[in-house]
Order: C-alpha cells, then sequence, then structure tokens
C-alpha cells in the first residue's frame, strides 16, 4: 500500500553558507495493505521528515514515493494539471499530527466538516459525513462544542474524524499520542486500531515510544539517522537473533556473576509462553538456572516474553541444554559479557 524507494530528503539552510543536513538517507519502505506499521526511532532519527514525505508535503530530494500502487512523486511536477492530480492523491491519505491542529474558531463538526469544504462537497452532505464520523470516534455529543471546551484526547478523536473526511485508504500518523497521559494513549491507540480492523485502513505510525509499537503494530522499523536499519512483522522481529527492537520492545537486564557462566535472552512465543520450559531444563539436565531479569506482554493478542537466565558453566558446557531450548521452539541469544557493556553474539561465535 505505502512504498518507498531510495528516499533521501536534504535540507539546505540559506544562512548557514549552503550547510546541508540528511534528513532521509536512501528509504526503502514497505507497508502491506491493511496492517498498522510503526515507524520507530529517537529525535532526529528522520521519522517526521518520512512521514511528510510520504504525503508529499514535503518534497523528497531524490526517490520514490508510492502509495496505493499510483508513485506520488511523478505527480509533483510543475502546472496546475500536476497541482490537481497530487491534490486527488492526498485526499486519499489522512494525516493525524500531534498538536491537534484544530482551528480554535470553528465547532468540532466544522473542524471536521473542513477538507470537505475544500473537496467542494455540499452543506448537506458535510454535515452527514461529520456527524457519521464523530459517532465513530465516539463524539456524537459534541459537534457544537469548540477546541478549548475538549480534553486532549477529545482532541485528538475530532483531528482522527477530520482525518477520515475524506474516506482515506491510507492513514499517517504523527507522534500522535506523545502528547496524551498514558491512560488516554491506549484509548486513541485502540481508536486507531479499531479504525484500522472496521475501515480496512492501512495505518503508518511515527513515535518514538516503544509501548505504541508493542500494543498496536503489526509490522515496525527502526530509524536512525536518516536510515532504516531494521524492520519486519513483530514476530519476525522477535525471532531474529540480536534484533534490537526485539531487545527495546521487551528488555531484560542482569549480568553474569561470573566468567564461568552463560548468560542467554530467551524469547517465548505462541504456544512457548504458556509451557513451563525452563523448569524443564533445570529438571532434564539437573543444573541451577538463575533468572537475570524477565519482561511479558501481549502483542496482537498472543502472550510474549523474554527472560535473562544464567547457566552454570562456559557456553561450550551448556551446548546440549541450549540445543533443548531450541528444540522447544524458543529463540536463544547468547550474550557477551567480557565487553564493557552487554552485546549478543551468534552461536559459536569466538
Amino acid at each position: 500500500m505505502i512504498t518507498t524507494s531510495g528516499l533521501t530528503k536534504i535540507y539546505r539552510a540559506h544562512r548557514s553558507h549552503g550547510r546541508e543536513v540528511t534528513a532521509l538517507d536512501g528509504v526503502d519502505l514497505h507497508v502491506r495493505e491493511g496492517e498498522v506499521y510503526g515507524v520507530i526511532g529517537q529525535s532526529g532519527a528522520g521519522k517526521s521528515s518520512l512521514i511528510r514525505c510520504v504525503n508529499l508535503l514535503e518534497r523528497p530530494t531524490s526517490g520514490t514515493v508510492s502509495v496505493d500502487g499510483q508513485d506520488l512523486t511523478a505527480l509533483a511536477g510543475h502546472g496546475p494539471r500536476a497541482g490537481k492530480e497530487l491534490r486527488r492523491a492526498r485526499s486519499r491519505i489522512g494525516m493525524v499530527f500531534q498538536h491537534f491542529n484544530l482551528l480554535s474558531s470553528r465547532t468540532v463538526q466544522d473542524n471536521i466538516e473542513l477538507p470537505l469544504e475544500i473537496l467542494g462537497k455540499s452543506g448537506k452532505e458535510r454535515s452527514r459525513k461529520a456527524l457519521e464520523l464523530l459517532d465513530l470516534v465516539g463524539l456524537a455529543d459534541k459537534a457544537k462544542a469548540y477546541p478549548a471546551q475538549l480534553s486532549g484526547g477529545q482532541k485528538q478523536r475530532v483531528g482522527i474524524a477530520r482525518a477520515l473526511a475524506g474516506d482515506p485508504k491510507v492513514l499517517l500518523s504523527d507522534e500522535a499520542t506523545s502528547a496524551l497521559d498514558p491512560e488516554t494513549t491506549r484509548s486513541i491507540l485502540q481508536l486507531l486500531r479499531d479504525l484500522n480492523r472496521q475501515l480496512g485502513l492501512t495505518v503508518l505510525l511515527i513515535t518514538h515510544e516503544m509501548d505504541v509499537v508493542k500494543s498496536v503494530c503489526d509490522s515496525a522499523a527502526l530509524m536512525e539517522q536518516g536510515r532504516i536499519v531494521e524492520s519486519g512483522t513483530v514476530s519476525e522481529l522477535l525471532a531474529t537473533p540480536g534484533s534490537e527492537l526485539a531487545s527495546a520492545l521487551f528488555p531484560v537486564g542482569g549480568e553474569a556473576t561470573g566468567a564461568d557462566r552463560t548468560v542467554l535472552d530467551v524469547t517465548f512465543h505462541g504456544e512457548a509462553a504458556t509451557q513451563p520450559v525452563i523448569s524443564q531444563l533445570s529438571r532434564t539436565y539437573n543444573i541451577d538456572i538463575s533468572i537475570l531479569g524477565a519482561a511479558m506482554d501481549t502483542v496482537g493478542g498472543l502472550q510474549i516474553g523474554r527472560m535473562r537466565i544464567e547457566l552454570p558453566g562456559r557456553y561450550e558446557e551448556n551446548v546440549v541444554p541450549i540445543g533443548f531450548l531450541r528444540e522447544q521452539g524458543l529463540q536463544i541469544d547468547v550474550v557477551d559479557h567480557t565487553a564493557q557493556e552487554p552485546v549478543l553474539v551468534k552461536e559459536g561465535a569466538k
């Protein structure tokens, strides 16, 4: 549904002797139809530039952006015809902003009707659609209220309703929950998931919060310094040895208690998450196992967790127990504590 290829965005500061800042550096992204896709990264990673290039609020320096099979960058030329085609394409892409961007002088209903006015819809049609969307986002009783009379969560629901006014196939969310408290964040994320399922919307989320990815996303990508360094479905990432995203989604800590110890990060998902695998390992091989840290949660209706455990003896002495864990369908990462900071190494690395 959304594809970027070699997407680059360079900002040039006119007042700093031609200094350039590369916000996007050859980004390749593929968001499948009907999924909720999260792009996560720290401030300055390029997330907001990416989402603004997807709907061409920012013109890419190079590369292509396709939405629903249409190359938007090919429509970004000059002239009235190109502009009209681009506006038509943009009408199928909804956008939700971090700070709501509601017009304080307009009522809630009028804010939602604004994009419909721009599209040239009749007053009766605008009113019907706005009231229908307000009911969809749970604000049917707020049509005549003004933004100043609403809570932050209610304002964002209005922003979401306005983004849906043009019946888009794609919804872009730029840090839509970062200004909200945790409880309100959960309700907005649940609303986005419900809309995704009810309307068949493809949702692209920009966020810096791992909990957002964990609670609502089917797939995710990690951005660093303008590049996507890791991407995939959440289940694929959890099954990828050494995945930064998997470690961040389910962080576990704890260091080896001695040099002659083997520390493992064990990822449980699917049926294995409910099985007493660690106790079975201890009984089968008569070994004492220390649990150094653990994290468990539900992602996409499935219980998933990670655990850091310590086995007595060096790696070479624990090949058989590690094999046992893998036979149970678990993802096993061997943690090397010889470095200053704990890092993951591939099995058999020296």
